[in-house]
């Protein structure tokens, strides 16, 4: 008798993390026989072209899991494994996941993992759990009109932020100081009203990490923040430079905010902050997904161990690592802007590897004048512009980078943050002199601008 092909149920994925599908997809068939299916609303051609099969339904709509369940029939006696990979989908998703009795974890308890009021206001409900274990619970409100965001900057004349209740690309962030226009900046954020914006009280930590992980496997990722109005991520570090007490006062937040969204056996990526004296920290924000700006990708080559295929053996059942092996080298994912405010065309498929290796490293080299060939290695380069667009010089949000790429090195007495910045440095000036230079005009089209 011939057994039944398995599935594995892919629910969503976030915008650039096609190649992440692709391979969970291909280790799938592999390792387990299993085709794979993938549940996204208006699939395109690389859609199709990445799953064996697709169904068009949006994990936004209020029906999508009894529209969900219905389309799934002809494959429900075959679905082996389920993933939720993009924060639309990480409440519906997991919902639809247990009414087909996959394992996942809870649905219920997810919405504080897709809406940051909704997840404050669990932080604020457990505050007397949270104050003596050194996580800070910041205030937090709804804003729908200006009388709303007056009065929190009333509350908070030392400034807070105002964001997104549920955006997870780091877009729609602003930081506001006593004396800013809260007309204009209402304005600015308007386009998220729909959906919900959010006022928090301003977490007065400098330093950011993140806390990531699969099931009961973790580890902490430092981030590089832009200062100032538009706090932007501009990169991600591996491991992070810290020091044990601070380590642990990292896991005792991540492992709250896990606990609050319902994580146990998925992936996981929380943003916190941490005081100077490494003692106190603050949840920026929960993620029940893997970590985007390629911090899985750099953490393979950080730790030797892939954490897509370790997600998918975790659905289909399998026990995975509790504990990463000793890292072996550094590594950062790098976001790589402009020099001067670019309008730029579609980038997708173009070649950098002459600006990269004939132009970036070698500036590189002469600020560090003691790298050898091999110590330093640049992967995974990738344009960032999906559609044509303007890209600001000091960026507002993570749409304002045209590239990004990993870095590596195995000296150890050499500080990767140092790397990463330089490497920002010698991009804009090589893009602007080498590549702008070689095109007609003042649109950009990178895809035709190899170096």
């Amino acid at each position: 008798m011939i057994r039944a092909q398995p599935i594995l149920l892919v629910v969503d994925y976030n915008l650039s993390r096609v190649a992440d599908v692709r391979q969970m997809a291909c280790y799938a068939k592999t390792r387990y026989g299993a085709q794979s299916l993938l549940i996204r609303p208006a699939p395109t051609d690389v859609d199709r072209a990445i799953c064996d099969d697709v169904i068009d339904l949006n994990p936004r709509d209020d029906d999508f899991v009894e529209k969900a369940f219905v389309a799934l029939a002809p494959y429900r006696s075959r679905l082996a494994a389920g993933l939720v990979f993009s924060d639309n989908a990480v409440q519906s998703g997991a919902l639809l996941l247990e009414a087909l009795g996959l394992a996942v974890d809870s649905g219920t308890l997810a919405e504080g993992a897709f809406s940051k009021h909704a997840y404050r206001s669990l932080e604020q409900r457990h505050r007397d759990i949270f104050g003596p274990q050194g996580i800070m619970v910041p205030d937090c409100a709804p804003i729908r009109h200006l009388a709303d965001l007056r009065e929190f900057a009333v509350r908070h004349p030392g400034g807070f932020v105002i964001k997104p209740s549920c955006e997870g690309n780091n877009r729609g962030v602003v930081t506001m100081r006593q004396g800013d226009d809260l007309a204009a900046v209402l304005k600015e954020v308007s386009t998220y009203l729909p959906d919900g914006v959010i006022c928090e009280e301003f977490i007065p930590y400098r330093r950011e990490f993140s806390f990531d992980g699969i099931g009961s496997l973790s580890f902490i990722t430092e981030k590089i923040s832009a200062t100032g109005r538009y706090p932007v991520e501009l990169g991600q570090v591996l491991p992070a430079r810290i020091t044990l007490h601070e380590r642990n006062t990292i896991t005792v937040a991540g492992r709250m905010a896990n606990l609050l969204v319902g994580q146990r056996n998925g992936p996981f990526h929380n943003e916190i902050k941490l005081s100077d004296d490494g003692h106190r920290a603050a949840v920026v924000e929960p993620n029940r997904r893997p970590a985007g700006m390629k911090i899985w990708t750099i953490a393979s080559l950080v730790y030797r161990i892939n954490l897509y295929h370790l997600w998918v053996d975790q659905a289909f059942g399998g026990e995975i690592p509790r504990e990463l092996p000793q890292a072996s080298r550094q590594a950062a994912t790098v976001m790589l802007g402009v020099a001067e405010d670019t309008d730029v065309l579609p980038a997708m498929g173009a070649d950098a590897s002459v600006l990269l290796d004939h132009v970036v490293l070698p500036s590189l080299q002469g600020r560090f004048p003691s790298l050898r060939n091999g110590d330093l290695e640049l992967h995974e380069f990738g344009w960032l512009p999906a559609q044509a667009r303007r890209i600001h010089a000091v960026p507002r949000d993570n749409a304002d980078f045209i590239a990004q790429v990993c870095l590596t090195t195995t000296r150890e007495d050499i500080d990767i943050r140092d790397l990463a910045a330089d490497l920002q440095t010698a991009w804009k000036a090589s893009f602007h002199r080498y590549v702008r230079r070689s095109c007609i005009g003042q649109v950009v089209d990178v895809a035709q601008c190899n170096g």
